[in-house]
């Protein structure tokens, strides 16, 4: 982690977000009632597929078993958490305790660091095998992650649809084919207004690696 990462969770006191993304050449997005910055290139070519290949093959992906609604059913994507001792994290009925970070997700997560003016302690690493894998429709706005959370998501290998409808207005909506090497930055009341999903994409062949890094709080 980034030397300057303070328990506040804040690099630079006094520094938005959104300033730190700009000085970085984050693109923002208009989005009514939230927060919204990408860039499409964030990693090189070359740099994604090291990570892309050393996920793949090392990572020790599990698919649990989620509650949606009344169900329980086998997630419909493989995922694997990780991050500093504590920082346990429940969603969908599934409590995650975080496995040791590894020297790349300690280096994805410095550079993340510089670029957001956040600390992260903790990572959501999910696999799409291909495009029958999916994440339905919900917000990241569990207690453990405080109130307007910023989450900082690294897309790698085969390009998806990141969907996005505002929770009041329906008229609101957005999305956008996040590429290989891209980083979409959620801030601001972004998880209070609207919620995400990655929708199925049947003839696709190919897979996907999504990294969602997060500070988690204790909860006492």
């Amino acid at each position: 982690m980034n030397s300057n990462c303070e328990a506040s969770g804040s690099l630079k006191i006094g520094k938005s977000v959104g300033e730190h993304l700009a000085a970085r050449h984050f693109v923002q997005i208009e989005l009514a009632d939230g927060e919204l910055w990408i860039q499409d290139e964030f990693f090189d070519y070359q740099t994604g597929i090291k990570y892309f290949e050393e996920f793949v093959l090392k990572t020790n992906w599990k698919q649990p078993k989620i509650r949606m609604g009344s169900r329980v059913i086998k997630s419909p994507r493989l995922s694997a958490w990780h991050g500093d001792p504590g920082a346990v994290y429940t969603y969908s009925g599934l409590e995650n305790k975080p496995q040791k970070w590894t020297p790349t997700l300690n280096e994805i997560r410095d550079k993340l660091e510089a670029a957001t003016g956040i600390c992260f302690n903790s990572v959501l690493m999910n696999l799409y095998r291909d495009g029958k894998d999916s994440m339905g429709w919900h917000r990241d706005n569990e207690p453990e992650l405080g109130t307007n959370p910023v989450i900082a998501s690294i897309s790698l290998g085969a390009s998806r649809k990141f969907s996005m409808r505002h929770v009041r207005d329906k008229s609101l909506k957005w999305e956008y084919m996040l590429g290989h090497g891209s980083a979409l930055i959620m801030s601001g009341a972004t998880q209070q207004n609207w919620k995400h999903c990655v929708p199925k994409k049947p003839s696709l062949a190919l897979m996907r690696i999504n990294l969602t890094f997060r500070k988690i709080y204790c909860q006492t």
